[in-house]
C-alpha cells in the first residue's frame, strides 16, 4: 500500500471541493435526511452536486433545499454525468449492493453506510472491486469519528488504565413492539438490518476500535419480541430478525469483554455505556442513546475509585464550524476524513475492508450462539 499511486479524480483541483453525488436523498425521512444531507451542506472538502431519489419532485425539493446543482431520480443517469466525482450511498440496506456496485463500475470514490451489504458475500464483492477500481471508499462507522471515542482510544492506547484487563460496553433501547408499515421490511433477519447487524455492528466496531479485536467470542443471539404491532392498521407479523445478543469474550492484548445490545419493549436505563478497567486505573463512556449520533461523556480515574469528568479536547473535532451538533456531526466528521483521503490519494479508515471484518464478526457471533461454543475470531480480517 505505501507505494500506491496518488492521484486527485479529474477535473479536481486542491483549491477545488469534490463533487458529491448522494443517493437515497430525500429531505422528509430516512437516514440522509438527519445526517448525511446537513453534513455535506456544510462540509469544506465537498460540494454537494446532485441529489438523487426515486421520485423527481422528492429529488428536487432535495436539490433546492440544500442547494445542490442536480437533481434525479435514477442513480445510474446520476454516475453517467460528468460532474460526479464522489457518491454516497444511504439507501435501504438491501439496495446497498446494487447501488455500491454501480458507483464502483463508474470509477467513482463511495461512502457507504453500514452494514455495508445485506450479507458478508455482498460486502466481499464490494470491497473486491472497490480494491481493484482503486477508489477511496468508506463505510458508515462514524463512531471512530467521534471525538469522544477519538480521545477514549488515545487515553488507552498511551497508558491511562495500564494493562488492559476488563471491558464491557452496552445499548439498550426501547420502543420495539410497534413499527411503521414503511420499516416492517426490518423484521426479517434475511434483509441484514436489525439490532444484531446495525446497533450490534456499531457497537462491536466501537469497541475493537477502543480495546483492539477479539480472539475468540461465546454468544446468545436471540428473537425476544417475535410480534410487531403495525402502526397504521393495528395488525400483528411475525418477527425473525434477533433484536438482543449477548457476547463474552477474550480479546487479542489479553484482556476480556462483554456486549450486550437489546431492543426492548420500554426504555428503561436506555443508552450506551462503556467501562474499562486497567492496573492502573478506569475509564467510562456514556451517551443518551448510541456513540454513533450523540457525543459522549468520558470519566476516568487512576489508582482510585472515584470516576472523574475528563474534558475531550477540541482537536478531535474536525467537522467545519456550521456542522449541525447532533446526529449530523460525526457524519461530518467521516466526510472530512473522507475528503481528505481522496485529495491525498491515500487510503481511509474505515473502509470497505474493515467492513467485511466486521460482517465475518458478525457471522461468527451467530455462528458462536447457533452452536452454542466459543468460536476462533482472530482470523475475520
Amino acid at each position: 500500500m505505501g507505494g500506491e499511486l496518488k492521484f486527485l479524480p479529474l477535473g479536481v483541483g486542491m483549491a477545488d471541493r469534490i463533487r458529491l453525488g448522494i443517493i437515497g436523498a430525500n429531505s422528509h425521512r430516512g437516514w440522509a435526511s438527519r445526517t448525511h444531507l446537513p453534513a455535506a451542506a456544510a462540509s469544506a472538502e465537498f460540494d454537494l452536486a446532485a441529489v438523487c431519489t426515486t421520485r423527481q419532485e422528492s429529488a428536487e425539493e432535495t436539490r433546492q433545499k440544500y442547494g445542490a446543482r442536480l437533481a434525479f431520480d435514477d442513480y445510474r443517469k446520476m454516475l453517467e454525468h460528468p460532474d460526479i466525482d464522489a457518491v454516497t450511498v444511504s439507501v435501504k440496506v438491501p439496495a446497498h449492493y446494487e447501488a455500491t456496485m454501480a458507483a464502483l463500475h463508474a470509477g467513482k470514490h463511495v461512502y457507504t453506510e453500514w452494514p455495508l451489504g445485506r450479507t458478508t458475500a455482498e460486502a466481499e464483492e464490494m470491497a473486491t472491486l472497490a480494491q481493484a477500481k482503486g477508489v477511496r471508499n468508506m463505510v458508515g462507522l462514524q463512531t471512530r469519528a467521534n471525538p469522544g471515542f477519538l480521545h477514549l482510544k488515545h487515553l488507552v492506547e498511551s497508558g491511562y488504565v495500564g494493562d488492559v484487563m476488563s471491558c464491557r460496553a452496552s445499548l439498550v433501547w426501547g420502543g420495539m413492539l410497534q413499527w411503521p408499515a414503511e420499516e416492517l421490511w426490518q423484521r426479517q433477519a434475511d434483509q441484514g438490518a436489525n439490532a444484531l447487524t446495525i446497533a450490534g455492528g456499531h457497537i462491536l466496531d466501537a469497541l475493537a476500535f477502543v480495546m483492539g479485536d477479539f480472539s475468540s467470542v461465546s454468544c446468545v443471539v436471540s428473537t425476544q419480541i417475535k410480534e410487531w404491532l403495525v402502526i397504521e392498521s393495528g395488525q400483528k407479523v411475525e418477527v425473525t430478525a434477533p433484536d438482543t445478543m449477548m457476547i463474552s469474550g477474550k480479546l487479542a492484548n489479553g484482556g476480556v469483554a462483554s456486549v450486550h445490545v437489546a431492543g426492548t419493549p420500554w426504555g428503561g436505563s436506555d443508552g450506551f455505556n462503556m467501562e474499562v478497567y486497567g492496573r492502573e486505573g478506569a475509564l467510562a463512556a456514556s451517551c443518551g442513546f448510541s456513540p454513533t449520533t450523540d457525543a459522549v461523556r468520558l470519566r476516568g480515574c487512576r489508582q482510585g475509585n472515584a470516576l472523574e469528568d475528563l474534558e475531550v479536547p477540541e482537536e478531535y473535532a474536525l467537522a467545519p464550524e456550521g456542522t449541525p451538533q447532533g446526529e449530523p456531526f460525526n457524519v461530518g466528521q467521516m466526510y472530512h476524513r473522507f475528503g481528505q483521503a481522496i485529495r491525498a490519494g491515500e487510503y481511509c479508515q474505515p473502509d470497505f475492508a474493515a467492513a467485511v471484518g466486521l460482517h465475518r464478526l458478525i457471522d461468527n457471533v451467530v455462528k458462536a450462539s447457533e452452536e452454542g461454543r466459543e468460536v476462533d475470531v482472530s482470523s475475520n480480517s
